[in-house]
């Protein structure tokens, strides 16, 4: 009944996962809705927001829904948020997460075995990918094991920051949401409980 009358394409589903229509801060603040209108808590939302946020800051790239999973049901926190908080990390904030990570690790002292070379990540994971593809191990590691380790400790340290940021952003916000919510719930209740008493006694 609610589906699309035309099916869209695989371009068109490609174009509104890299740019939705009306824009990533409109798209994001309706998920938001979305998300503060279910029945969890206002901890257990903006927790499990936080926690696939964070877990975009890792370069687990692949694995960040069910890693953002997993981390969820460890802090007893909404799965479903935090599918939707990985949104954090996208083709837009990816090349930022990646520097930053790297350069992070490398400030803490992992990683040193690239010293002095300009790192192109994408060419580094298609080459790690291609690797993985022939199940050669040796390839996956060189390829990938000198910046995946500066990424990790960084992001996992920095991904720390961002659970935090988020949490305290968005659970005062989802609390008050629902407050506000439930007020107009009731009060619209009351409305038509009083109208169908007048109805009667007419």
């Amino acid at each position: 009944m609610f589906g699309r009358r035309s099916k869209r394409g695989g371009k068109a589903r490609f174009r509104q996962w890299l740019w939705p229509v009306g824009g990533i801060r409109r798209s994001g603040q309706y998920m938001i809705h979305r998300l503060a209108r279910t029945k969890a808590s206002p901890y257990s939302l903006a927790a499990g927001f936080a926690c696939g946020a964070a877990v975009s800051f890792t370069p687990l790239v692949g694995l960040h829904f069910v890693a953002a999973g997993l981390l969820a049901l460890c802090m007893r926190a909404s799965v479903i948020a935090s599918a939707v908080g990985t949104i954090v990390g996208n083709p837009w904030t990816f090349p930022f997460i990646w520097l930053v990570t790297y350069e992070a690790g490398r400030w803490l002292g992992f990683g040193g075995g690239v010293e002095g070379e300009r790192i192109d990540f994408v060419s580094r994971f298609q080459r790690a990918c291609d690797a993985l593809w022939n199940l050669d191990l040796g390839g996956v590691a060189h390829a990938a094991g000198p910046i995946l380790e500066p990424m990790m400790v960084g992001g996992s340290l920095i991904g720390v920051a961002v659970w935090l940021a988020f949490f305290l952003l968005l659970f005062p916000v989802i609390g008050a949401y629902k407050r506000t919510r439930e007020v107009r719930l009731q009060s619209g209740r009351a409305r038509r409980s009083a109208a169908l008493s007048a109805g009667a006694k007419g």
